[in-house]
């Protein structure tokens, strides 16, 4: 088939690969280089700089609103395009443009967590189950009918990195699925059971110890790798980016030793942090030149 890629962070590669192996790519749409690193240089794209590895062909509009972006889009003349995680609204023209319309792989059990962020949010609401929608997209924010979907169970003790890599491979192997089998029924969404996976908001990462230590637990994993749970230790910003549910009680931010500090409800047990301007290190190499205050 002639295929559209649309995605353009790490979690689309493997499905750009996958896709690439058994069909036609005629073009790669991500987002621009954007500034990064110290020397804010601009960085392509994951997506990007896998396609030019593959010899495809990239482009990176900045908007597809132009009647000019649209045409581009359509001469293309493709069968179907694949969107997963490519971070612009597709307007009607370039939706209807592909013989067999736009297809994307999206992170949650839909309709629960719609939108931006369905992994972060799926662990820090301690859902126990998760899974991957291949959707037949339509004008509205992830509401389109479902064609294929799967569900896996989230670990107790699961990072939002760990779960994005098995969910992105899923997605990898469930639209080569979808794209052999077509055309499939549609089954549309159900309107009840409708939750919103709203972008992650920096100030969401700071560590309320006052809160249950699920809660707390759920926080850490979740916003682990970025933008990482922090804590304030001897004025520092460390961020916590592994954890578990631990034994103990205490007055919220007490350290009960090592690093398992007293919650409202509970205790955990810091697996894995960072300090500033280090690398990830297990929290017992951190205490190795970190002394923890009494609380925190």
């Amino acid at each position: 088939m002639k295929v559209v890629f649309m995605g353009t962070p790490e979690f689309s590669v493997p499905v750009l690969e996958a896709l690439h192996a058994r069909h036609r790519i005629v073009a790669v749409y991500c987002q621009p280089p954007r500034p990064a690193g110290r020397g804010k240089a601009d960085r392509p794209s994951p997506v990007q700089t896998r396609a030019e590895a593959l010899g495809l062909t990239v482009r990176h509009p900045v908007s597809l609103r132009s009647e000019e972006a649209q045409r581009d889009f359509a001469a293309l003349d493709a069968d179907v395009a694949v969107v997963v995680a490519y971070g612009l609204i597709l307007p009607q023209p370039v939706l209807d443009a592909p013989r067999l319309g736009c297809l994307n792989i999206h992170a949650s059990l839909l309709p629960r967590w719609r939108g931006a962020a369905p992994i972060h949010r799926a662990i820090m609401a301690g859902d126990r189950e998760t899974g991957v929608c291949i959707m037949q997209m339509e004008a509205g924010l992830d509401t389109g009918p479902v064609l294929l979907r799967e569900a896996v169970e989230i670990g107790a003790e699961e990072t939002t990195a760990e779960l994005h890599d098995r969910l992105s491979a899923l997605g990898a192997r469930l639209i080569v699925q979808a794209l052999d089998s077509l055309p499939l029924p549609a089954t549309p969404q159900p309107e009840e059971g409708v939750t919103y996976a709203a972008k992650i908001d920096k100030a969401e990462a700071r560590v309320d110890w006052t809160r249950p230590a699920v809660e707390v637990d759920r926080l850490i994993r979740g916003l682990s790798p970025f933008p990482g749970a922090w804590t304030e230790v001897n004025g520092e910003r460390v961020k916590l980016l592994r954890s578990r549910l631990a034994e103990g009680q205490g007055a919220p931010g007490q350290v009960l030793g090592g690093f398992t500090v007293a919650c409202g409800e509970g205790a955990v047990e810091v697996l894995e942090a960072q300090r500033e301007g280090k690398r990830p290190m297990p929290a017992a190499d951190v205490l190795r030149g970190l002394i923890l205050p009494a609380a925190l």
